[in-house]
C-alpha cells in the first residue's frame, strides 16, 4: 500500500500544475492535494470537508471524498473510516471517475488489511458485475481464486481459477492459473485430470517458469498411482534444476527404497 501511496503522488502533483481554469470546487480539492503532498493530513481534510459543504454533488464532491477515504487509509492509518469514504463516492456517483478506484479500494483493504475474505469476495466480485473494464477482470477473478485457496475451500477455488481461464484466456494470470489449477487438482487426488492438464499446458506454455513446479506436482502423482520408476525417473531430471532441493532428495530417496523393497 505505501508503494501505491508513492505512484499516486505525481498523478497529484499533475493535478496541481493543471490548476488554471478549474471551478471553486475543484481549486479547493487541489489546494488539499498540494496540503497531503506537504504531510500536512489534517489541514488537507479540513479543505476537504469544505469542498462537501460547498459542493455536496458532482465531481468536486466525489474527489473530495475519494481523497478523504486516501488520506485515512494511508497517511492516517484508519482504514475503516477510508472504506465508509470510498462507499460515499459508490453511493454519490456509481459510474464516476472515481467510483471503480474507490471499489478496488474497498475490495483490497478487506482483504489485505481486515482479512475479511469473505467480504472481499463479494467486493471483488461488484468489480467484475459493476465496471466494463475487461482488462482488469482478470485481476480480480484471480484474487477471488487465490481467496478461496487461502481460505482452503479447493473445491470452489478450483471453479474460480476454471472460470478465470475460460473468461480471461489473454490474463496475465493464464499461466499461473494453468499451474494453479494442476496444484489444486492433486490436492484433490485426482491425478488423472493432473497429468491431463499438464499435457496441455506444455502444449500452451513450453518454457514456463512453472514447468519444474508441475513436473514435480505430475512426479508425486506417478509415485502414488504406484508407478515408481516413471516416478523416480522424472524427480530425478529435477535435479539440480528445483526450488527445493531438499525435499526432492526426500523424495527421491523414499522412492528408491520402495524400488528397492518391491524387489
Amino acid at each position: 500500500m505505501k508503494t501505491l501511496f508513492r505512484l499516486i503522488l505525481p498523478i497529484l502533483l499533475v493535478f496541481l500544475l493543471s490548476a488554471c481554469g478549474k471551478s471553486g470546487g475543484e481549486k479547493l480539492v487541489l489546494k488539499a492535494n498540494d496540503e497531503w503532498i506537504k504531510g500536512r493530513n489534517h489541514g488537507a481534510i479540513e479543505i476537504l470537508k469544505t469542498v462537501l459543504k460547498k459542493y455536496p454533488s458532482g465531481r468536486p464532491a466525489e474527489e473530495a471524498l475519494f481523497r478523504l477515504g486516501e488520506i485515512y487509509h494511508f497517511s492516517l492509518n484508519n482504514s475503516a473510516q477510508a472504506i465508509s469514504y470510498f462507499q460515499e463516492v459508490m453511493e454519490l456517483n456509481k459510474k464516476g471517475p472515481f467510483s471503480f478506484d474507490a471499489q478496488k479500494y474497498i475490495a483490497e483493504i478487506m482483504e489485505f488489511t481486515f482479512k475479511d475474505f469473505d467480504q472481499a469476495i463479494i467486493e471483488y466480485q461488484n468489480l467484475i458485475n459493476e465496471f466494463d473494464r475487461p482488462q482488469t477482470n482478470g485481476d480480480h477473478q484471480y484474487r477471488i481464486a487465490q481467496i478461496y485457496f487461502k481460505k482452503q475451500n479447493y473445491e470452489q477455488a478450483l471453479a474460480e481459477f476454471e472460470v478465470l481461464f475460460e473468461k480471461y484466456p489473454k490474463s496475465t494470470w493464464a499461466e499461473e492459473t494453468q499451474f494453479k489449477i494442476l496444484e489444486i487438482q492433486y490436492t484433490l487426488n485426482r491425478c488423472p485430470d493432473v497429468q491431463s492438464r499438464y499435457a496441455k499446458f506444455l502444449d500452451d506454455y513450453p518454457g514456463s517458469r512453472y514447468r519444474n513446479e508441475m513436473k514435480f506436482v505430475v512426479a508425486s502423482c506417478l509415485e502414488e498411482e504406484g508407478m515408481l520408476q516413471e516416478a523416480f525417473d522424472m524427480f530425478q531430471a529435477l535435479t539440480d534444476n528445483y526450488t527445493y532441493p531438499a525435499l526432492l532428495k526426500m523424495k527421491i530417496e523414499g522412492i528408491e527404497k520402495r524400488i528397492k523393497r518391491k524387489r
